[in-house]
């Protein structure tokens, strides 16, 4: 019985946490202490904050991987969830490691937009484009973050012959055309540009950059 005892502590996976992009939502864990048996299999239930039962997932039910994808559990983006994972090995099971309570739309991070340049004589035209969630209306077009938040786009330039480091931002607003103008011929500059979030206060990371020469 102890040795069963010992072994259920040291396979009990670790960490068991929610990540989430564009609510794209996962749960993750590592390992327990012991060494990882090849042999070692995952189980993962997950619950909205407050109900008694749990559910199963039943694509991670005995899996391998250390990660399970719930964005379908957890569609309900204001509600709190849990997820709690259990390992098994050699015939015997862990206990249940659980999860920070986890909110979609207060925790979920927001990617950069997606940024087309157009360019003409001394300005560039740009497009920008919100993150697109995974849920989808009825016709199957995915469902851009800016349906669940006030989003404001902010856009830098960087001016390559100065220092490619250097970014100004040259506009902060939630226009998806902007006309960047005065700017020289023959000159090479970058544009990036993040999602911010004012009422969460939080911004994106960086879109990638997008280069052009007028």
């Amino acid at each position: 019985v102890l040795e069963n005892r010992e072994l259920q502590d040291s396979i009990k996976p670790q960490k068991v946490e929610f990540r989430s992009l564009n609510f794209n939502n996962t749960l993750h864990w590592q390992p327990g202490r012991a060494r990882e048996a090849r042999d070692t299999l995952y189980f993962v239930q997950y619950k909205v904050y407050g109900q008694s039962t749990w559910q199963n997932k039943d694509d991670c039910w005995g899996i391998q991987n250390h990660v399970c994808d719930l964005t379908n559990e957890t569609s309900d983006i204001q509600e709190p969830y849990y997820g709690r994972v259990k390992a098994a090995s050699a015939g015997v099971y862990s206990d249940w490691s659980l999860s920070c309570r986890f909110t979609p739309w207060q925790e979920s991070v927001i990617g950069p937009p997606a940024v087309t340049v157009v360019h003409s004589n001394k300005s560039i035209i740009l497009k920008l484009q919100a993150p697109r969630s995974p849920y989808k209306r009825k016709r199957g077009s995915k469902i851009p973050m800016t349906n669940y938040y006030d989003l404001l786009y902010q856009v830098f330039i960087i001016n390559n012959l100065l220092d490619e480091q250097h970014r100004v931002l040259v506009y902060e607003g939630s226009d998806k055309v902007i006309k960047i103008e005065d700017l020289r011929p023959g000159v090479s500059y970058c544009i990036v540009a993040k999602t911010y979030v004012p009422m969460l206060d939080r911004s994106s990371a960086y879109s990638s950059r997008q280069c052009t020469v007028l």
